[in-house]
């Protein structure tokens, strides 16, 4: 039965983020790679025309799957600090279903490949902190107490950097120290 367009990239990218969930993870080399699929270095090559375009690959999946979900949340949830609440709750929890990612989204798999990657991910969290923001906005509206613009700014700055320690904590202890471990406590006054 002939594969169905795409099937043999996913594969791909599949075997690459469980090699990236290894608690003494090294550097993946596209020989690696390539023994783990049981298939030739160029196999990997009509599929994707550098390691950097897998890298790619992989922080699409991230994007895709963080911000389809921060979309849901937003429509959903009218409360802005709740929304921010949830949007925290998320980000974490996509991190713990996705050590391998964790890799991706704090760096340690992306040293030493192209620098645009490093780019990317840098992106994708200045755009989540801008989701944080608007909800904290909107929180700061409902509340009509705030400042405004600045406080909301502070607060999902904070917020951010609390995800990125939690992400870097749960990749140094080799995905041991859950992400989500103690939100329910801590995400209480970051949203405060």
């Amino acid at each position: 039965m002939p594969r169905v367009k795409g099937e043999r990239r996913l594969e791909i990218l599949k075997a690459l983020a469980q090699m990236l969930e290894q608690p003494k993870w090294e550097r993946i080399t596209t020989a690696a790679l390539a023994d783990r699929l049981d298939v030739s270095e160029a196999a990997l090559y009509r599929h994707f025309a550098s390691k950097a375009q897998m890298y790619e690959g992989l922080i699409e999946f991230i994007e895709t799957s963080v911000f389809t979900l921060a979309n849901r949340i937003t429509a959903d949830e009218d409360d802005g600090e709740r929304q921010a609440g949830k949007l925290l709750e998320m980000l974490l929890a996509f991190a713990e279903k996705n050590p391998g990612m964790v890799r991706v989204m704090t760096g340690d798999a992306l040293v030493g490949e192209h620098e645009r990657l490093q780019a990317r991910m840098n992106q994708f969290f200045d755009r989540f902190e801008a989701t944080l923001r608007q909800s904290l906005r909107l929180a700061d509206r409902a509340a009509a107490a705030r400042a405004g613009e600045s406080e909301a700014g502070a607060q999902a700055g904070a917020m951010l950097r609390y995800a990125i320690g939690c992400l870097h904590q749960y990749a140094k202890s080799g995905f041991t120290r859950r992400p989500s471990e103690s939100f329910a406590t801590q995400g209480r006054y970051l949203t405060a």
